[in-house]
Order: C-alpha cells, then structure tokens, then sequence
C-alpha cells in the first residue's frame, strides 16, 4: 500500500460518493502516477478510490482501516521567511490547526496563506495523515487566550532554569518570531500564568523550536 498515492480530497467524503476531480488531481494520477487507483482521505477518514479513464470522475470506495495519526495540538506561530517550512514540519507532526500571530517582533507580514495551505495539504498526503490541519487567519497577539496555553521560552538559554510541567489539559502552543517575543509580551504571557517550555540552551531558529515545542506536546 505503500506506493499508492494518497490524495486529499476533502473534509466531507463518504463510500459511494462520485466526485468531479481537479484537473491537477486527475493529471497527477493519470499522467504522472501513472495510475488509477489511490487512496482518498479527509475529516480522519482514508477510503481506497479509483479515477475514471477520461479523468473525469473519482468513485470513493470502502473506507480503509488506516487510524489517523494526527492529534489535537494547536500550534500559534509568529509568521517568519520560511513559515512554509515550519508549516509543512508542524503538518508531518500532526498538528490540528495552526493559527499565525502577530507579535512586536514579527516581521514577515506578506505571507502567501493559500500557498502555506496548500503545503500543508502536500504534506500531509505525504505523511499518511487522514486529515489537514486547519490554517486561520492570523490574529494579534493581544487577541490570543494566554491562559490556556504554552509558550517556547527563550529565556531558559539565557541560564533562567525554573521551569514548569505541561498540564494535559493544554493543547496549544505559542511560538515566537526570529526575534523572540517582546518585554511586554514576556510581562503579559507571565502575567497569565502562561506555562512555559523550555527548547535546551541553545537559541534557535524559529521553524526548528516549532517542532521541537510540538514534540514535546506529543503524549
């Protein structure tokens, strides 16, 4: 089953459903698969399915027993140069949704959010997820619930050593820009009594500390 392409079809798909393909989709399998049959998924669902010799239609088959690895984290990242790399790491992790944020020291303001989407979706046909994870539109960080969260805290490199256990009722987790978060955005986040996470003593760059937050998520 390995070398069945596995194609992200929608959030919303059952056995039985006759769908009208995109041309890329249909190009993809038919011209560059080479290949009729695949394996549709979406909403944590995988079905074998088949696309019809002119290209036209997609029959979704009997859903398969492929459990979706995917789990319930929800990352909020200050949008960088390479957001399409932490993306697409955060996407393989199996993150559920991803919600930028505009902090003091953000400074890639022009992201392509379509294009992170559509990343997104390439890699998680690519990791054996049964889902995508949703991408919102980004918010300040003013607007963000400190209370329920963790954040990547940069001051433990800086030789802060106290440090707090992750509760299991948090799922989220706030990660900062290249340059780090603000004195005022450290004073709020304390202030809510945000936990923090330490990433080791080194100070890294910010798609690399996504995953490593996310992997420390991870139960």
């Amino acid at each position: 089953m390995k070398n069945i392409p596995r194609i992200f079809i929608g959030d919303n798909i059952a056995t039985g459903m006759n769908i009208t393909p995109d041309k890329s989709v249909a190009h993809y399998l038919t011209h560059v698969m080479r290949t009729h049959d695949f394996l549709a998924f979406g909403g944590g669902c995988e079905f074998n399915a088949h696309i019809s010799d002119d290209g036209k239609n997609i029959i979704i088959g009997n859903k398969t027993n492929h459990i979706d690895p995917s789990n319930n984290i929800t990352l909020y990242f200050a949008p960088i140069k390479h957001s399409d790399d932490l993306i697409n790491m955060a996407t393989q992790m199996g993150v559920n949704k991803i919600v930028p944020v505009i902090t003091d020291h953000t400074t890639a303001h022009h992201i392509n959010w379509e294009r992170m989407k559509k990343i997104a979706t390439e890699a998680a046909e690519q990791s054996n997820r049964n889902s995508v994870p949703e991408i919102l539109n980004p918010i300040p960080f003013a607007k963000l619930d400190l209370k329920n969260i963790c954040f990547a805290d940069e001051r433990f490199a800086y030789g802060d050593t106290s440090q707090n256990t992750i509760p299991q009722n948090i799922t989220g987790i706030l990660v900062g820009p290249e340059g780090g978060f603000s004195d005022n955005e450290f004073m709020a986040l304390d202030n809510a009594g945000a936990v923090r996470v330490s990433l080791g003593k080194t100070i890294l760059r910010a798609e690399l500390a996504a995953a490593i937050a996310i992997g420390k998520m991870i139960k």
